[in-house]
């Protein structure tokens, strides 16, 4: 504009200056001097006249050039505004970020998208090339300047990259990256347009495609792939198969493929199972069956086969998937298993039998024995010598008896897979195992706490309670340490439904270490005392489990043991 104002200056001057010098020619060669005065205000009044009307001129001229200047620039700023919407608009449609280099002054524009895609502030964004390069992730941007400058150099148009470009909370994003160069009239490069546009849903996609293939090809499974419609008769044609169905079954996917899987079904396969399939394919359901298939050398197998529904984006069936797996082998286990358990069932019920007869038919010499030892108490032994081989003979069998009881109830229980249950009050139960132990008892003089108050009843099997308890209390007379009286404590307690029965001594206590998981077993004897049969324990907790409820055991050598038992009372 300043240097506008000064050549209007200069021309009006030089304008001036030109109509002065005529003017004084004039004068000089036709004004007389007595009429020089008049003249010169007639001159003088007709070059400011002359001058301004020049200027005015120079000025209107002047005018028009600036005013279509002046449109020219609202056109300009027009159309830069709508390239600028436009941009925007381009953005928002296609989430592009918009960007303009100018190359030779390395000045960067982004436009709004730099905000809304990736976080940036007017304030945070740089203007040089420098800022972009400094926001790729430091894997890419080495490459991607590499091929960007070649590019340029090789002055052709069109290019284009993938990178993952830095946001503002510090995450990356997966971009493309287009441009369009500008070159001046001697093919030098000066201005470049691109967009960048967010593709890391694309990538995470391309990425997951890539899991699944992977999974697919490796897969022992074998995978199908049909068309959505299909012949009434026969299932869809095949479009994919996977390396572990040639495996499965010997068929190259070039041989089956646009076929329908019908080639697998043979002789021995059961129509009704492709019926099936197919009511279930017309239905648009999954389905899973099993059959006998048929390789492609003729050989029988078992097929674990399923057919599932891929639908498209406008939730129409598009395809089915079908997963098969050759499970011949289970099939022969299968067949194994239900023959071992025939057997295993049919054993166990000749074990039950023997052992019926075995105790039914040592029970009457038994009896014999118990009553000939009665009458022999009943004549005067003189020799010493014969009367203790009597005793131990009466002692040996009274033991014989009770084993055979023992082992007796415990096929009851297992045979018994539910037991009666009625309302039996503890103190009760507890009072009829004192009697029967009260010799001991009274032997031992042991120190009893035996609380119920908390739960003085409870809804279950009494004989089974009144075994546990026998057993329990037996035991802790038996085997109390000779260092201390003994004590025993009897506490029940209940939490909601689960009564805790907690059965404690002090007696010599057992190794849990060496015999932790042998305590319930059959036949395990931890102390060499002469009644010992190693059957109590075993008879405890089958009688506990046969009510529903748990038993586990505390002990410590020379200390102590015990017992937390749990039932279900309802």
């Amino acid at each position: 504009m300043k240097n506008k104002s000064n050549q209007i200056t200069l021309v009006y001057l030089i304008i001036a200056l030109f109509a002065v010098i005529v003017f004084h020619k004039l004068c000089i060669k036709f004004i007389q001097p007595e009429n020089y005065l008049t003249f010169n205000f007639i001159k003088d009044t007709f070059l400011v006249i002359f001058t301004g009307l020049i200027f005015r001129n120079i000025l209107s001229q002047n005018n028009k050039k600036s005013k279509t200047v002046f449109e020219k620039l609202n056109k300009i700023n027009d159309e830069i505004k709508e390239s600028n919407e436009k941009y925007d608009i381009v953005a928002k449609a296609t989430s592009d970020t918009i960007w303009d280099w100018n190359i030779v002054e390395d000045k960067l524009f982004w436009n709004k998208g730099i905000k809304g895609i990736y976080g940036y502030e007017p304030d945070q964004v740089g203007d040089s090339s420098s800022w972009w390069f400094q926001n790729i992730h430091p894997e890419d941007s080495i490459k991607m300047s590499i091929k960007l400058y070649s590019f340029i150099e090789q002055k052709t148009e069109n290019w284009q990259d993938e990178y993952r470009f830095k946001c503002a909370d510090g995450t990356y994003k997966y971009v493309l990256d287009r441009g369009f160069l500008l070159k001046d009239e001697t093919g030098k490069a000066i201005r470049m347009i691109g967009a960048i546009q967010d593709i890391t849903q694309r990538k995470e996609e391309e990425l997951r495609l890539r899991l699944l293939e992977t999974v697919i090809l490796q897969t022992k499974d074998s995978i199908i792939i049909t068309e959505a419609h299909f012949n009434k008769t026969k299932l869809p044609k095949i479009v994919y198969v996977n390396p572990a169905f040639t495996t499965m079954t010997g068929y190259s996917s070039n041989e089956i493929l646009h076929k329908s899987p019908d080639f697998l079904s043979g002789p021995n396969t059961d129509i009704k199972i492709i019926k099936k399939v197919v009511a279930a394919i017309t239905e648009k359901k999954e389905c899973v069956v099993e059959m006998i298939s048929y390789k492609k050398n003729g050989e029988e197998f078992w097929l674990h086969f399923s057919m599932i529904p891929i639908y498209n984006a406008e939730k129409e069936i598009s395809h089915w998937i079908s997963i098969q797996r050759d499970i011949s082998e289970e099939k022969r286990q299968e067949k194994e298993k239900e023959q071992l358990i025939r057997e295993l069932t049919q054993n166990n019920k000749d074990l039950k039998q023997f052992s019926y007869i075995t105790s039914h038919n040592l029970r009457a010499p038994i009896s014999n024995l118990i009553g000939l030892l009665n009458l022999v108490e009943d004549i005067t032994i003189e020799d010493i010598e014969l009367k203790e081989i009597l005793h131990g003979f009466n002692k040996s069998t009274l033991l014989l008896n009770e084993t055979i009881n023992d082992l007796t109830n415990v096929m009851i229980i297992k045979d018994n897979i539910t037991t009666e249950k009625e309302t039996i009050y503890l103190n009760d139960v507890f009072e009829h195992v004192f009697n029967q132990l009260s010799s001991q008892i009274d032997l031992h003089r042991p120190i009893l706490k035996i609380d119920f108050t908390k739960v003085p009843a409870i809804n279950t099997n009494k004989p089974y309670v009144e075994s546990i308890l026998l057993n329990l209390l037996s035991n802790a007379l038996k085997y109390k340490s000779d260092k201390r009286i003994l004590r025993i404590s009897i506490i029940a307690e209940q939490t909601n439904d689960i009564v805790t029965l907690i059965f404690k001594d002090n007696g010599i206590g057992i190794d849990l270490n060496r015999n932790g998981d042998k305590v319930f077993g059959l036949y395990q004897r931890f102390h060499n005392h002469p009644d010992s049969k190693g059957l109590g324990l075993y008879l405890v907790k089958s009688q506990v489990e046969a009510l529903g409820g748990t038993i586990s055991i505390e002990s410590e050598v020379d200390k102590g043991t015990t017992f937390t038992l749990t039932f279900i009372n309802k």
